[in-house]
Order: structure tokens, then sequence, then C-alpha cells
């Protein structure tokens, strides 16, 4: 197994190193570029969604490759989500203030093939995604 952690400040610039920074770890696997395509669109929502909505501090980013499968875990260190079930249903926003759509939770259950969100509130909230690769 291959890992990485990056721990990066939870700012609206580093969500498109997050997405580079996965880009180049699943490399080895050569990905197409749907997949590629894929994982990126639902890194960037992830990261995103640690951003608006974690509260600041930092976002967490830890990869791994396993048989061919790549792990993403995106974790923030912010209020945490209160009614988890409601937060992955499609619209659902707390910021519509910020004209958020509430599709974050979805884009990521279409790219990925796995997505689970553990949260506590005032804890922080980790998003984990894995998607096969190089079939």
């Amino acid at each position: 197994m291959n890992r990485v952690s990056i721990v990066m400040e939870a700012r609206p610039e580093n969500i498109s190193f997050a997405r580079v920074a996965v880009t180049a770890f699943m490399s080895p696997l050569d990905p197409n570029l749907t997949e590629t395509s894929d994982v990126k669109t639902a890194v960037s929502e992830a990261v995103t969604n640690a951003v608006i909505h974690g509260g600041g501090g930092h976002v967490k980013l830890d990869l791994s490759i396993q048989d061919k499968t790549l792990t993403v875990e995106v974790a923030d260190e912010g209020v945490g989500i209160d009614d988890i079930a409601a937060a992955l249903e499609p619209m659902f926003t707390t910021k519509s203030d910020m004209e958020r759509s509430g599709l974050g939770f979805t884009l990521m259950e279409s790219f990925m093939d796995t997505v689970s969100v553990e949260s506590a509130p005032g804890v922080g909230t980790t998003v984990t995604m894995t998607k096969k690769l190089g079939d």
C-alpha cells in the first residue's frame, strides 16, 4: 500500500492544490481521463465543503492506494454536521446566503464508488471516498 498525508490551511486557494495532489498520487495506476476527472471533481467538492463549512483551521487530505483502489479521506476541524442524513440529501445546504447549491455530496457519490461521512458537532467532519482505477 502507498500512503500520503497532506495538511493544509482551510483556504479556497488550496482546493486546486488538492486536485493536483490527488491526480499526481494516482498517476501510477494510469487512470483514464474519465476516472481522473471523476476523482478530481469529488476531491474538489469534499475539500470545498471542508473549507466553507469546516469553520477554518486545517484540512487533512489522506490518500492511499491498495489493489488498484484509491482511497481519499478529507477531514476538517470544524463545526461538524448535526444531521448527516439531511446533509447527504440533494439540494441541502446550510449556506444559502453564499448561493451554495447543496450538491457536493451528491456529486461525490456520483463520481466515486463509495462515500462515507463521519462527523461530530464541534469536532469536525471526515469524508472517505474510494474508487477502483485502471480497469
